[in-house]
């Protein structure tokens, strides 16, 4: 079986995936079910992120505390096509191509990952539109934001 793409999951859609309650639940399933051969994963920040979210007891996404949020990481790991996305490169080593394009600090994250998903060549899925001007035309392959 030849894989079609590689795809790293934002934090917002691996909420999205995982949480009945979030509003984009649907749309985050529909399209990771059309994904059939598709390669995904997580990378720790998008771990880390999750476990924040899923945790808060404020958000009400999610598992609710940090067992049950775990237990969700380790059977999406069992799904078909998953690979976990180790972190090897420097947020700025990862970030100098589209260094100019980053303005501000709630976009440090953001920017790191698409910056992963550009050195693997794979693609960053998300729902935050916002990444389409960080990413350009040049690196527009590498993100797919999910509308």
């Amino acid at each position: 079986m030849t894989l079609s793409k590689r795809f790293l999951l934002d934090v917002n859609v691996l909420v999205a995936l995982t949480s009945k309650e979030h509003e984009h639940y649907r749309k985050a399933n529909s399209w990771f079910n059309s994904q059939q051969n598709a390669e995904w994963g997580v990378c720790p920040l998008t771990e880390a992120g999750y476990m924040r979210l899923a945790t808060n007891p404020n958000t009400r996404l999610g598992a609710g505390n940090f067992p049950e949020a775990n237990a969700v990481l380790v059977n999406l790991a069992k799904k078909s096509g998953y690979c976990y996305w180790p972190m090897k490169e420097s947020w700025g080593k990862l970030t100098a191509p589209f260094e100019d394009r980053i303005f501000g600090h709630q976009q440090v994250t953001d920017a790191f990952l698409l910056g992963l998903a550009i050195k693997e060549n794979g693609v960053l899925v998300t729902f935050d539109r916002g990444l389409k001007y960080m990413a350009g035309s040049e690196f527009s392959r590498n993100l797919l934001v999910l509308e």
